[in-house]
Formats: structure tokens, C-alpha cells, sequence
């Protein structure tokens, strides 16, 4: 097989990247590259899917892994896994010697080992330039499930359909479930024993970077975890902060100690961001220091600045996102293009460990076991298939309401010319429902033949 065939097949499966913003992969592969780098490090608290994944799918992932280097003409394969995955590191050990292409780096447990400008560097040394992506060093990072979705499209002509989700928090039973990609958030609530009080809210994704989200909000292909907290707790709480107020607890409290500056990931990898120097612009409206507004577009919102480095808990991720999003909105583009040469040298002293930061987040109690449970959840109402799943063009509907379809159908496609990700049937069913955003299906034998709209 060679490059092409292999963009193909990611392609027409609706293959993206499963654990980050879901970038569709088959733009990823190309050759120019010498290192291709799976990403286990899984490094959000809480979160145990891509871990079990390497432990359970060892030898498919790394197969698929060698496949890859080979195809795209890499030197070599890079798995990257946290030293506290035992069980992930124990599976790898055994069997990569199978393959001569791929070596096991071991990553300290340390937040956020798993962005991929750190990875990259905790792997090779190199530094990814300022607003610059991996391929401009040598390098491609993938995720787990990403590379398990490969071997299915490769070896068993499977599509993107389901989800492997950790559902954890304040439920009964946490566990890590493989589910239809479309389902609800509240199915898997109550697969997992329901929560142990009514008052509650959902975070979908990790408690440092994920979005509290309605119950009825749909699984998606980049959904990692369902984590149930109560509704006081600190993590939520900070979520629900109003940027107004933030802005003005930033001018009234705001001590400059620098502290968000000194464990910012990408500042100690030489990056120019400064969140501290953005807060004192902020607070003080300070107008003509133009780095101060601009520096923002570096920050790659890890959110250690709001959620452990301040001891005034104040939110420098939630103003510096803002100011992002009007910087883009009025067409300012990032200026910063430095280069790195070399980390700083404290680095390795300001790492953040992963024990810490669940300590510090009021997490203790909820870290515990997500076991894999292997029965796949079809959901018994509706699945809600998002038009856009992924970073690009949003899909096109293909199908109208009335259709039957079957469990691997193209109901989304890619708009000419456009970045995007192809949309494939999670269930046999009819499609009820067809909009600008959305694709609803109704499971096969749980239907009436009418064509109602979900709300």
C-alpha cells in the first residue's frame, strides 16, 4: 500500500483524531517526516481509555503503528505512555520487540504531558516553533484510538461508528464503555449506576480543558469522558465563572507574582507567552504593549494557570481565550514565529505532577478504577449525529428523512475542496431528522415509520 491508498482508506472512514479537537487524520499523513509519535500519555485526570486501549489492543495498535512509519517512509515510531500506565507499559514491552521500527518512551506523570508540543520534546528534544505544528519538526503525533481506528478501517473495512468513553465522577459505577458514536450523555450516566445525587452537572472531556454539556448532548468522535461532578464542586464552579467578573477580580487582586508564567507549558519550552504579562495589560488597560494582547495566540489553554498556578484563583485561560477569539475575529493574525533553542532551565523543577493536580482540583476521591466493559451500548431511543465532528468544513447530508439505513452508510460527506471528516451511520435504523447541524436516527426495530423532529 502506499501513501495515497492509505489517505484514502483514513479518509473515506471518517477517520479523526480521537482525542483532541478531531482533526481529520488523512490530512496528517504525509511524507517529509521521520517520527511518528503515538500519543498514550492520556494526561487529563481522570481519564483511563487510551491506557486500557494499549493494554487490551497492544498488538493491533502497534501493527498499525509499523504499518504507518513504513507507508509515510518514517524513520521510526515513537510510543509515548505515563510511568504510572503499569499495565499499558507491561503490554507494549512484550510485543514491540515484534516490530523494529517502534520504541517505548516512558513520560514522566506530570500535566500536560500529552499536549503534543510537550510530547514532542519530552520524546525527542525537539521544540515545536511558536504557532507552528509538529510536521515542521519531522514529526506526527496520533493518538491511541486514533491508530485502533486505522486497523479497523485497514484490516476489518469498519468506519468510524463508536466511541471508547470512561464515564466517571460522582456515579456509582465508573467505567470506560464502548459506545455508538451519537448516543447520549445521559445513556452512559445510567449504564454507569446513575449519579449518586440529583443535583449534578456533566463535563464532557477532562476536568482541565472539557465543557460542561447538557445530558442530552450526543457522544461524538472526539469524546474521551463523561466525568459527574455536583454542582458546587470547584472544578464546576470555575467553569461557570462570567468573563466580566473574571476581568474585574483581575484588576482588583491580580498580585503579578508571576506564578501562571513559571509552570506555563509552553513558556518553559521557550514559547513567548507570558499569561502574567497579559493579566497586568488587562488589569491595568494598558493599550500600547501590542506582544501583551498578541502573545495570547501561543496559549494552547492547558489550564494550569486557572486551575493550579494562581493562589488567587483568578482565571488567566478564560481572559486570554477571550482575547484570542477577538484578536481572530477582527482578522489579526499571530505574529510570533520564534524558534526555541532550548527549554528553560527550571523546567524540569516546575513540572506539575499528575498527583498534585487531582489533589489541588478536589479530585482524590474520584480517581479510582473505570474498568472496560466490552458491551457495546446501543442506545434505546435515538442517536444525534453531528454534522461537525472535527476541525473543518461541516459534513453534507447525504440522506432525508424516511431513509433506512444500515450501520456503516455514508449519511455525511465532504463539501468540494474542503477540509473535513465523511459521517457514517452508528446504528440500523431510519433517519427521522435532518438539519443544518445534525443527522437523528432511530434504532431498527424501536421505530413507527413516522418522521418526527428531536428536540
Amino acid at each position: 500500500m502506499n501513501i495515497d491508498e492509505l489517505k484514502n482508506i483514513v479518509f473515506e472512514n471518517g477517520i479523526v483524531g480521537a482525542g483532541g479537537a478531531g482533526f481529520p487524520t488523512h490530512a496528517k499523513l504525509t511524507t517529509g517526516i521521520d517520527t511518528i509519535i503515538l500519543n498514550g500519555a492520556e494526561c487529563e485526570p481522570l481519564l483511563r481509555v487510551d491506557r486500557q486501549l494499549l493494554a487490551i489492543y497492544t498488538d493491533e495498535i502497534l501493527m498499525t503503528l509499523s504499518f504507518v512509519v513504513d507507508t509515510l517512509g518514517a524513520r521510526s515510531g515513537i510510543v509515548a505512555i505515563k510511568s504510572a500506565y503499569k499495565a499499558a507499559i507491561d503490554s507494549v514491552k512484550n510485543l514491540i520487540g515484534n516490530y523494529k521500527n517502534l520504541e517505548l518512551k516512558v513520560l514522566p506523570d506530570v500535566y500536560p504531558a500529552g499536549d503534543e508540543v510537550v510530547l514532542i520534546y519530552e520524546t525527542t528534544g525537539r521544540i515545536v516553533p511558536e504557532g507552528s505544528i509538529p510536521i515542521s519538526v519531522g514529526t506526527i503525533v496520533m493518538n491511541v484510538e486514533t491508530v485502533l481506528n486505522v486497523y479497523n478501517a485497514i484490516y476489518l473495512k469498519h468506519p468510524v461508528t463508536e466511541k471508547y468513553v470512561t464515564v466517571t465522577g460522582n456515579v456509582k459505577c465508573p467505567s470506560t464503555f464502548k459506545v455508538k458514536v451519537g448516543t447520549s450523555v445521559a445513556e452512559l450516566i445510567e449504564k454507569a449506576g446513575g449519579c449518586l445525587e440529583e443535583d449534578y452537572e456533566v463535563i464532557m472531556g477532562g476536568p482541565m480543558t472539557g465543557k460542561i454539556v447538557d445530558r442530552k448532548a450526543p457522544i461524538t468522535k472526539t469524546t474521551k469522558a463523561i466525568i459527574v461532578l455536583p454542582k458546587d464542586h470547584p472544578v464546576i464552579t470555575k467553569r461557570k465563572t462570567n468573563i466580566s467578573i473574571e476581568l474585574k477580580r483581575a484588576m482588583s487582586v491580580c498580585s503579578q507574582c508571576q506564578m501562571c508564567t513559571d509552570l506555563c507549558p509552553r513558556n518553559l519550552l521557550g514559547h513567548s507567552i507570558k499569561p502574567h504579562k497579559v493579566m497586568n495589560a488587562v488589569a491595568n488597560s494598558i493599550v500600547d504593549d501590542v506582544a501583551a494582547y498578541t502573545m495570547t495566540m501561543l496559549c494552547s489553554e492547558c489550564g494550569l494557570c486557572e486551575m493550579y498556578s494562581c493562589h488567587q484563583s483568578l482565571s488567566p485561560r478564560k481572559i486570554i481565550s477571550q482575547i484570542k477569539t477577538k484578536l481572530r475575529q477582527n482578522g489579526v493574525k499571530n505574529p510570533h514565529n520564534k524558534r526555541p533553542e532550548r527549554a528553560n532551565v527550571m523546567r524540569d523543577e516546575r513540572l506539575v505532577p499528575m498527583e498534585r493536580l487531582i489533589s489541588r482540583l478536589s479530585l482524590k476521591k474520584y480517581d479510582v478504577d473505570a474498568p472496560m466493559n466490552f458491551d457495546t451500548i446501543v442506545p434505546s431511543h435515538h442517536v444525534v449525529m453531528q454534522l461537525s465532528q472535527h476541525v473543518g468544513a461541516k459534513a453534507i447530508p447525504v440522506v432525508k428523512v424516511g431513509d433506512i439505513v444500515k450501520e456503516g452508510d455514508l449519511i455525511g460527506d465532504v463539501p468540494d475542496n474542503k477540509l473535513g471528516a465523511k459521517l457514517h451511520a452508528s446504528v440500523d435504523g431510519i433517519i427521522i431528522d435532518v438539519t443544518d447541524d445534525r443527522i437523528v436516527i432511530k434504532p431498527r426495530g424501536d421505530f413507527n415509520g413516522q418522521s418526527n423532529r428531536i428536540s
